[in-house]
């Protein structure tokens, strides 16, 4: 079933094309410069049914919450989303929501040269130009007011967020948002659920903040609980 994600309202792009692409348990909100939602359609169909086939005869990858062994044989998300979460010591599935997104956004860069996925809170971004993110963290007084500028010298970017508070994805933390800012949108959404893990509350802001820094590829963070919040690396807030 697919839930009701009301903050996609907030969108707003004069110069790109917006569509949505919904796939078994996959919706995804998409902006692109061509109109492709029957080539996004192939391409969601096609990663999520190599997810589903390795689940059937791998039940362990689905559950596991811990990494678990590379498996060579596996498709290239696959792996991808188990390496990914062996690095962030997460397990697999935690990267699933940013490995759609980024695999189906380069295969439509192949035909266009703009595209902005958003999977549930997890993002991957390719941009010509400046680029403006809200953060959507829950109750917090925050919420909706804090921005990320995402300037287009840095794209292809992963943007993923991982919360405590909102959604129905697994997390052991109360973070209302632990955001990460990463070249790789799977190793981003595995290193979010990890720093989402840690906080449970606002001492634990730092300690999130400081693993996140730890892992190699991670560009920025930003965590917020409550109304406090910590950031680090390349984000600059609006």
């Amino acid at each position: 079933m697919h839930q009701h994600r009301f903050y996609r309202n907030w969108v707003k792009s004069e110069d790109l094309i917006s569509f949505e692409v919904k796939v078994f348990e996959t919706d995804l909100s998409m902006l692109c410069d061509k109109p492709l939602k029957n080539e996004a359609e192939k391409a969601v169909y096609e990663y999520r049914k190599q997810i589903l086939d390795y689940i059937e005869a791998n039940r362990f990858f689905k559950d596991s919450l811990k990494p678990i062994e590379a498996d060579g044989s596996a498709p290239e998300i696959v792996r991808d989303m188990i390496d990914k979460s062996a690095i962030a010591g997460v397990g697999p599935m935690a990267g699933v929501a940013g490995a759609i997104a980024q695999y189906t956004g380069m295969d439509l860069l192949d035909q266009c040269s703009q595209v902005l996925i958003e999977n549930g809170g997890d993002i991957f971004i390719k941009s010509d130009t400046e680029r403006r993110l809200s953060i959507y963290a829950g109750d917090s007084p925050l919420s909706g007011k804090i921005n990320l500028k995402i300037a287009p010298s840095g794209v292809p970017l992963g943007i993923c967020t991982s919360s405590g508070t909102v959604g129905h994805s697994k997390s052991f933390g109360k973070a209302d948002a632990a955001t990460i800012i990463a070249r790789d949108a799977v190793l981003a959404d595995c290193v979010a659920t990890q720093a989402g893990n840690l906080v449970k509350n606002a001492d634990d802001l730092q300690a999130a903040i400081d693993y996140a820094r730890s892992i190699e590829g991670v560009t920025g963070a930003l965590v917020i609980i409550g109304s406090k919040l910590a950031s680090w690396g390349e984000v600059e807030l609006l």
